[in-house]
């Protein structure tokens, strides 16, 4: 006779509980932030339990302030053409170079080797290159917005180049061959067949793309000072210095600029997921 097992005997206990602490740690920083930002002044104590209690009236006063301190629409708005147009070269640019050596590097040594040089840029620190992109952006006169967007293309093709090349794998050539057969050209089997398939690595590489740009401060910091714009991760910068004491506005502007991203995270979310699994597949 079968005997049954318990529910409690196929748990991983010391997975679980690891992954218990670690939801814990993540949502408290969290819970801190949203409950000081709703917060007035008065409320905030040093006593352990007035810092966790929930606030007395929920009031968007403190979003009100913060939005007029950074000047939070003009510097969403920097924020939101740098990161769209980024987003749109990377699909555009890096899913044709990892198309382009994605089907070649296997046959020809060439192509293996411009695949293995741009990827090796993701092991190059910012710091090496700060100073010299400085003074080179300084002097083509694109030390500005248009100069970030170059230089943010350029900085994430080869983590993108990768994702592509490797996603690439998962796709029969005998599509790209059904093609030229009837006809198609190589312009027109990519954009026509390949480019569509790629559908998850295309979100993959937004979400990526768009969190790396949204919240990188050094870039805009060192290219775009003295251009009087600011990014949405500048202004905060900015405030922190300024206000850096006041919690509650700090915490609301913080979670301002929190929110639009996090959005275009979850309404990606499955097709992350779906373009990270396939694309590692070697």
């Amino acid at each position: 006779m079968m005997k049954t097992k318990k529910v409690g005997q196929n748990v991983n206990w010391p997975v679980t509980i690891l992954l218990i602490i670690g939801c814990i740690t993540i949502f408290f920083p969290l819970y801190m932030t949203v409950v000081i930002a709703f917060k007035q002044p008065s409320e905030m104590t040093n006593d352990i339990y007035g810092a966790l209690a929930l606030p007395a009236s929920w009031s968007f006063a403190n979003f009100a302030e913060a939005m007029r301190v950074t000047d939070f629409w003009h510097s969403l708005g920097n924020s939101a053409i740098i990161t769209i147009t980024v987003i749109v070269l990377a699909m555009l640019i890096h899913s044709i170079a990892g198309y382009a050596i994605g089907r070649n590097m296997a046959s020809s040594k060439f192509y293996n080797f411009v695949y293995l040089y741009i990827v090796s840029g993701m092991f190059v620190p910012f710091a090496i290159l700060m100073m010299p992109l400085v003074k080179q952006t300084a002097q083509m006169g694109i030390a500005n917005m248009f100069g970030v967007i170059v230089l943010y293309t350029v900085f994430y093709m080869p983590i993108n180049l990768m994702l592509y090349a490797g996603y690439l794998k998962n796709i029969p050539i005998a599509l790209e061959e059904a093609a030229r057969v009837d006809g198609a050209s190589t312009w027109r089997t990519y954009w026509q067949v390949i480019y569509p398939i790629m559908k998850p690595m295309h979100a993959t590489v937004a979400i990526l793309t768009a969190m790396s740009t949204w919240n990188d401060v050094m870039t805009p910091l060192v290219i775009m000072s003295g251009t009087g714009k600011n990014t949405l991760p500048l202004a905060q910068l900015n405030f922190q210095t300024q206000f850096g004491t006041n919690y509650n506005l700090a915490f609301a502007s913080y979670l301002l600029a929190l929110l639009p991203i996090l959005l275009f995270y979850i309404v990606c979310q499955k097709q992350i997921l779906s373009g990270v699994v396939n694309g590692a597949v070697k």
